[in-house]
Formats: C-alpha cells, structure tokens, sequence
C-alpha cells in the first residue's frame, strides 16, 4: 500500500507551495488568490529514500458565497479518506479562525495522524506568535516556511517515521552530513571526486534532501561523514521565470538536511549574488559554513591577493564574518584536505555545549566591565545566561530591562561568545529576556 500524505487548510495559507516544494517542480499554481485551487492534485515524492504520494486540496471554507465552495469541499473530504498522513496547515500571519477550529475538528474525527504545521515562521519573533496555536488543544506543532523550505526537513523526518508500511532508519544515522553548495561550473563535483578517489567508499546511494543530491559516506584520514553532492544544480535553459532564482531553490533541501554547508566560489569570477543566496540560506537555516575559493590555480597572484579576495567576501558577507575562508584547487588536490578538517571543525563548534557555570563565570565579568548603555537614566543589569538545549549555539541573557538592550549590544555579546568560546564559522542566536 502507497503512503498518502493530504495537505489540508484554508485558502492562501501555503499549501500549494509547500506541494511544489516537496515534488520540486512548479506543479500546482501558485497564487496570492483564494481558491486558485479547486481539485485535487496528485504527485510523487521522496525522503530519504521513502516514496509517498502527496495531495494537494483546494483551501477549505465555511460560509462562503464561493459558488465553487461546496465541490471543494467534497473534494478535500475525499482526500482525507485517501490519505495515510495530514499536514493540518495553518498561517503565523493570520493566526488562528473560526474555520480553523472547524477543519482540526474534522480531522480529529478522521482518526489520522495528523501534524498541525504553521507556515510563514520565518523569525524568532514569528516563532513566539505560532504559540497561539497551542489553543487548538494540541501537544505538537511544526513550523516551517513553505516558501524557502525552512523546517521541512524536521516535518517530514516525523512523517515518514510515522508511516504504518515504512520500516524507517536513516543508514547514516549520527554521522555529520557536509553539503557541497554553489553555482553551476565552480568545481562542486571536481571537489566530490577528488575527496572521494576513483575507488569510491559507498555505503549506499540513498536519494537525500533533493532527487539531485547523493549522500556518500567519507571515511578517511581519521574523519567520517556523509558527503552531499549538490551537482545537479544547473541553470535549466528552457526555465522562462528567474534563473538564479530557480538554481538556489533546488539546494534549499540539500542545505536544510545539512550540518555545514561548503560554499564553492569561482575564483575567476568572484563572489556573487548568487553565492550571497546560498550564503543567505545557509545562515538562515542555521548550519555552519566553510567557504572555499575554487580555481585559486587559475588566479595570476600579486602580493596582497588573497588577502585582498577574502577582504571583498568578508565586506559582503557583513557582520557573520567569523567564518572560515580557504582558497583551493580542486582539480590538483591544493588545500583540500585542509578544507574538510575545517569543515568537521566547523561541525564541532556548531554542536558544542557550554556548561551554565563555565558560560556565568566567563561573561558575568564581561558585562559588568562593558554594561549595556543606560535608556533614560536607567541602568541594565544582566543577571544569569544559559545556552539553549538547540542543534545550533543560542543563548539566553537574563536581565532587567531586555526590551532597552539594543542590536549593537547583542552584537557586542555575540562577539564576546565567539572570543571566549570559539563557534568558527557557526551562527549564534543571542536573546535578551526578563529576569
């Protein structure tokens, strides 16, 4: 029996997005007008290595003078029936409704596993606002946003393992998984070949977080990871819409599934907006990245030139700068090892876990010498900080007055935290809350 996952809610809240995203293609159309959708969808998907079909619904009503309302309701009741799994989706931006309350408790009746998913939580701020839905009565929810696919890797690990006809298990369950990024031509697949010989160590070939991405197992030189293998990442010529737009989409998964994202840069052509997309994604998803100038062989060299290269990239990449850059050369094997002991450097410090005393002991003195700036006459004292129990580093600062504490100050901290404790190349999430 095929596992079938519905895709259920109101009109506009995502669902055909998130559709598209989990067939990566353009299947379903996409439009900020309710009720675009009428029938049901139908396409195939995958996730790690586990096939299922997904539907998507036209958005579910109550009410309504939308003479098409009552077809569509027939036929999102008929998917429910079908299905084996329903994502429940839901929009931070409009929070809960009525017709909300009305569809979870259809589904509730429907006796499936269903996984309530809030779209459009794109901030830490968006993240607080989705606790409103703790009112439907539910122990778990999901966030994510269907639009650049942050947080559908987490949706779907729980899906699959849910499955009643799937024996799920990830072959390479607990290993580091570096995936290789950039445009097209950098080198990603010279890069790929060289680190893995011509007498390749593969475990299996198990389709990951895009149909373009292979996970092969690294195991040498004392280090043992799964490789990501993004080459497929190519400019599609007969793609009318944004080129640049539709390469950085189909690496979305491929970052997301990732603990350190490798970017690869031409050196002959620089760093790029596209480079800065991929960068940008990496950040917002939270991985640890090691970026790598490709084709340095290639480069005629002055003095300065690399010193001047890594300059421009740190100038754009702006205040994360505390990140690893090396210039390399993939085809003849120049630096490579080296880049892969600081990506598992990288991996490191990203899981790294500072003690509660150890981290009060060191920045309780740090702020007593370097105080936040007193507002009105009114003076912040910082009393107690933790480290959050969260796959990437994120601290919390208890204080006073968190709402007077401002960007440049928590800049300040995140620097003191990357002096003190390390966290190359890793972003840090810093929050300041009452005490």
């Amino acid at each position: 029996m095929s596992n079938i996952v519905a895709i259920v809610g109101r009109p506009n809240v995502g669902k055909s997005t998130l559709f598209n995203r989990l067939l990566e293609r353009r299947e379903a159309i996409v439009d900020s007008t309710a009720g675009v959708t009428r029938d049901r969808h139908y396409g195939k998907s995958d996730w790690n290595g586990v096939e299922f079909t997904v539907i998507d619904t036209g958005g579910y009503e109550v009410n309504t003078e939308d003479v098409f309302q009552e077809e569509i309701s027939k036929q999102v009741q008929l998917a429910i029936d079908e299905a084996t799994s329903i994502i429940f989706m839901l929009n931070v931006e409009e929070g809960l409704t009525d017709t909300d309350y009305e569809i979870h408790e259809m589904l509730r009746r429907s006796n499936k596993p269903v996984y309530i998913t809030i779209n459009k939580v794109d901030s830490a701020k968006e993240e607080i606002d989705a606790t409103e839905f703790y009112q439907l009565g539910i122990e778990q929810y999901f966030t994510l946003s269907s639009a650049t696919g942050s947080g559908t890797g987490e949706l779907l690990d729980q899906i699959v393992k849910d499955f009643p006809t799937t024996d799920y298990k990830d072959p390479f369950e607990g290993l580091p998984k570096i995936t290789i990024a950039g445009r097209p031509n950098v080198g990603k697949s010279t890069l790929t070949n060289a680190l893995l010989d011509v007498e390749r160590n593969i475990v299996t070939d198990v389709a990951g977080t895009t149909r373009d991405s292979i996970q092969t197992l690294y195991n040498k030189f004392g280090h043992e990871f799964v490789l990501v293998d993004t080459a497929g990442m190519r400019r599609k010529a007969k793609v009318s819409e944004d080129l640049e737009f539709y390469s950085v989409m189909r690496s979305i998964r491929s970052i997301e599934y990732s603990d350190v994202v490798i970017i690869m840069v031409d050196a002959t052509l620089g760093w790029e907006s596209q480079d800065m997309n991929i960068f940008g994604l990496a950040q917002k998803n939270r991985k640890g990245i090691v970026i790598l100038v490709n084709k340095w062989d290639l480069v005629e060299k002055e003095t300065n030139t690399t010193r001047d290269f890594e300059a421009a990239i740190r100038h754009k990449i702006g205040q994360f700068s505390d990140i690893p850059i090396l210039f390399i050369s993939a085809l003849t094997k120049q630096r490579i090892l080296k880049a892969v002991e600081m990506a598992m450097q990288v991996y490191e410090d990203r899981k790294k876990k500072i003690k509660t005393s150890k981290l009060n002991e060191v920045m309780l003195p740090v702020f007593e010498a370097t105080p936040p700036p007193a507002i009105k006459g009114k003076y912040i004292k910082i009393k107690y900080c933790v480290q959050l129990p969260t796959p990437s580093p994120q601290f919390v600062f208890f204080c006073n007055l968190p709402q007077y504490v401002k960007e440049p100050y928590k800049r300040f901290t995140e620097n003191q935290l990357r002096k003190h404790f390390g966290f190359t190349g890793v972003p840090i999430e810093v929050y300041f809350r009452q005490k």
